[in-house]
């Protein structure tokens, strides 16, 4: 692969992040600087370091970065439970998400293997 663009990742990680964003537009104006600002750092953060850890050229550079998407995903997972808690996503929207973010976590978890293995 020449471009973290062509990551399968990479690219669950963004439609991941539209998801999210789409769902957070409908918060309460009073969460702006809350939770809705919250969880688009985290999501946004999943794609960021995949690119980020891409363009390293250390194994463990690399590796790192990756963890650190994963981190990033488990927070954004952590705040859609907390979303539905507070009713700020319905339970279908909510299953929806955590399906989005389960997929990315398998591919996470298994770019991070890889790289293990270099």
């Amino acid at each position: 692969m020449k471009n973290f663009e062509d990551l399968i990742v990479w690219q669950k990680a963004i439609k991941l992040a539209k998801a999210i964003y789409r769902s957070t537009s409908s918060f309460p104006k009073n969460e702006i600087f809350g939770i809705t600002n919250q969880v688009r750092r985290a999501v946004t953060s999943v794609s960021c370091n995949i690119a980020e850890g891409f363009g390293r050229r250390q194994p463990r550079d690399k590796e790192h970065f990756y963890v650190m998407a994963l981190g990033s995903l488990l927070e954004t997972k952590s705040l859609v439970y907390l979303c539905n808690e507070l009713s700020y996503i319905n339970k279908q929207e909510t299953e929806s998400l955590l399906e989005k973010i389960t997929e990315v976590h398998k591919l996470l978890n298994a770019l991070i293997t890889a790289q293990k293995g270099k």
